[in-house]
């Protein structure tokens, strides 16, 4: 039996038992499909823990990152001074400084998000109008607008109607990373898939894909601003 601390989710969509480790905490969870056990969970767990231990290493390195940090938070590869003023109730920035609220912890959080709709959505336009010249007369391009969201494990989704959803967390990655993230997205308006005809349509747009691809598989636990 496993002493590994972790919940349990059934599904109707999963087809086999999956664990995840959660990149803001650390925390386990175990996917089963509506007919598998709990032995079944407690089987993938001893199975995988080896797997498990180096993942919570590698989350625990992240924080590590994110306290050196400071009194300092990454925006796109600049690094923005926190400056917490007791009196002030919505954050500002001020060039390289950022002007917080002492009291509200969230306040930065929301800040990210408003910087996210306000940055990336004019960038998924952009991809959009560069992806139709790209791959004109190609069936199934409808682009119908940009959400920004908070997602544990995915940095964006295309949905079938042409809605293109970004987490907000890339505003502290740096930019060729968050670029990197609205052409994989925007070139799913195309190609539902990731298949060679797909991955040729992101290169037409970022030719130089790889790189960023490979930083966010790396350093992507260290996206947060706690």
């Amino acid at each position: 039996m496993t002493t590994i601390p972790h919940t349990i989710r059934r599904s109707n969509r999963a087809k086999r038992v999956s664990v995840r480790v959660d990149p803001r905490d650390g925390g386990i969870e175990v996917v089963l499909p509506q007919r598998a056990t709990a032995a079944d969970a407690a089987n993938a767990l001893v199975e995988l823990e080896p797997w498990i231990a180096r993942q919570q290493a590698k989350l625990a390195g992240a924080r590590a990152v994110v306290a050196d940090r400071g009194d300092t938070l990454p925006y796109l590869g600049t690094d923005l001074v926190v400056e917490r003023q007791p009196d002030r109730t919505r954050v500002h920035r001020r060039g390289d400084v950022l002007l917080v609220p002492e009291d509200d912890p969230s306040a930065i959080e929301r800040w990210y998000r408003r910087q996210a709709q306000r940055e990336l959505g004019p960038r998924v336009d952009a991809a959009a109008r560069e992806l139709e010249r790209t791959a004109p007369g190609r069936i199934g391009i409808t682009y119908a607008r940009t959400t920004i969201r908070d997602q544990s494990t995915r940095w964006g989704s295309c949905s079938q109607t042409g809605t293109i959803s970004l987490n907000w967390r890339l505003m502290l990655a740096p930019d060729e990373v968050a670029e990197y993230v609205v052409v994989h997205e925007v070139c799913h308006l195309a190609e539902m898939n990731h298949s060679e005809r797909y991955w040729a349509l992101v290169a037409a747009l970022y030719p130089d894909y790889e790189r960023p691809r490979r930083w966010l598989r790396q350093h992507a636990a260290t996206l947060t601003v706690a």
